[in-house]
């Protein structure tokens, strides 16, 4: 059976016309949560927040679904003291975990082969040949000089590379 908390606040979500895929994920987040507490919803702290973060990651959650059940956690509390009129503190403020930045997608061989039909400066060229094969970023292209390219061995030395690196194969 779920908390009467619960029934209005999915009538509330209704109300202001959320997509019933929104309502129902919203709800099984909390119902969730809600059976996972151990004591009441007027007396959850920050220490029993930390506590479900705990939790989830042991039930091996990626950062990203922790997020979204803090976040529906957090406007659930928000409504219950804004628009329900509970007088409690809302536990979940400032509480996140750290997101993994995506790596950069890379072009296909079609995107690539658009990409050099519109390049007509060959220096232009050079700078872009040299971002793609060698995987160098735009700023230690830019900083390059002549004295960087060593044609014997087939090198170029990057002085101010990221995670210091000091040469890469041409």
């Amino acid at each position: 059976m779920e908390p009467i908390e619960l029934v209005r606040y999915r009538r509330a979500l209704k109300r202001k016309n959320y997509s019933a895929h929104t309502v129902k994920t919203y709800v099984n987040i909390l119902d969730h949560f809600v059976r996972w507490l151990t004591v009441r919803l007027s007396e959850v702290t920050r220490k029993e927040i930390g506590a479900y973060v705990d939790h989830l990651l042991r039930k091996r959650r990626t950062p990203k679904t922790i997020t979204c059940h803090l976040q529906t956690i957090r406007l659930f509390f928000d409504y219950l003291t804004n628009e329900e009129g509970r007088s409690m503190v809302n536990p979940v403020t400032r509480i996140s975990l750290r997101l993994p930045k995506p790596l950069p997608r890379h072009l296909k061989d079609d995107q690539v082969a658009r990409l050099f039909g519109v390049i007509r400066d060959p220096r232009d060229r050079a700078m872009f040949m040299l971002m793609l094969r060698c995987g160098l970023r735009v700023q230690e292209v830019a900083e390059l000089t002549t004295d960087a390219v060593e044609y014997g061995r087939r090198q170029i030395f990057v002085f101010h590379g990221k995670g210091l690196r000091i040469g890469s194969s041409i």
